[in-house]
């Protein structure tokens, strides 16, 4: 895969190039420490990830990233910045992953893990406008982007303007509605069972009969009811063969 790097900070720059070169078989075509030349480069080159840091020259990052999610086949982005406030605007670009500086050697090591399992995002199934990929999705934690499977997932809760997104042991707060977050995964997967709430069809484990022909599912794992209101239950029976 082919990468970049985007950053002012010669000695950032430097460190950054080592640690990716030592850790993974990325080849580093080019540097920059301006964003409009790195625009310009990209109209005429093809790269498979970016890493991008935010406060640099002429076109910041984030404004660069705007410019870069509007091509038609669309690298991976690494935010590199030294500040938290982004992240969520990182997400909302669906940026591959947000590193903070100073790096961590550990950190950049997961990272690029992550980018090789994931290899098949860094191509042509970034096309696809505001998903990864029809398997995972990005959820936020701690100020970092979390690339996960949505077989990991379980259920989400809608809650005033953000929706809370569960997994077995964690809990995920996405900076959006619940209809927004839903039309980012696949629907014969995460299927939304109510206004409020919707659930991980594969992590059903028993459906209980309710008031008014309604259901409660009874999810693996967790010791939690997910409820299937009136207007879903039609479409429910459909999906479950009922």
């Amino acid at each position: 895969m082919k990468a970049i790097i985007v950053e002012d900070e010669f000695l950032a720059q430097e460190e950054l190039r080592y640690l990716v070169e030592k850790h993974s078989h990325l080849d580093i075509v080019a540097t920059f420490d301006d964003g409009l030349d790195v625009l310009r480069y990209l109209q005429t080159h093809e790269v498979d990830v970016v890493f991008l840091d935010i406060n640099i020259p002429s076109l910041d990052g984030v404004l660069l990233a705007q410019s870069i999610s509007k091509f038609s086949r669309k690298p991976a982005i690494i935010f590199i910045t030294a500040y938290k406030e982004h992240a969520v605007e990182a997400f909302e670009l669906e940026a591959f992953d947000y590193i903070l500086k100073p790096y961590h050697e550990q950190r950049i090591v997961t990272m690029l893990q992550k980018l090789e399992a994931n290899r098949p995002l860094t191509q042509d199934a970034l096309s696809t406008p505001g998903a990864r990929s029809n398997h995972t999705v990005n959820l936020i934690k701690d100020e970092r982007i979390i690339v996960t499977d949505i077989n990991n997932l379980y259920y989400a809760v809608a809650q005033e303007k953000v929706t809370r997104v569960y997994t077995r042991r964690e809990v995920y707060t996405m900076p959006m509605a619940i209809t927004e977050f839903c039309a980012r995964l696949q629907e014969d997967v995460f299927f939304r069972c109510h206004r409020s709430y919707a659930v991980n069809r594969d992590k059903i484990r028993e459906i209980v009969p309710w008031f008014n022909n309604t259901y409660l599912l009874r999810l693996n794992d967790l010791d939690f009811e997910v409820p299937v209101s009136r207007g879903k239950v039609k479409a429910f029976r459909l999906m479950m063969g009922l």
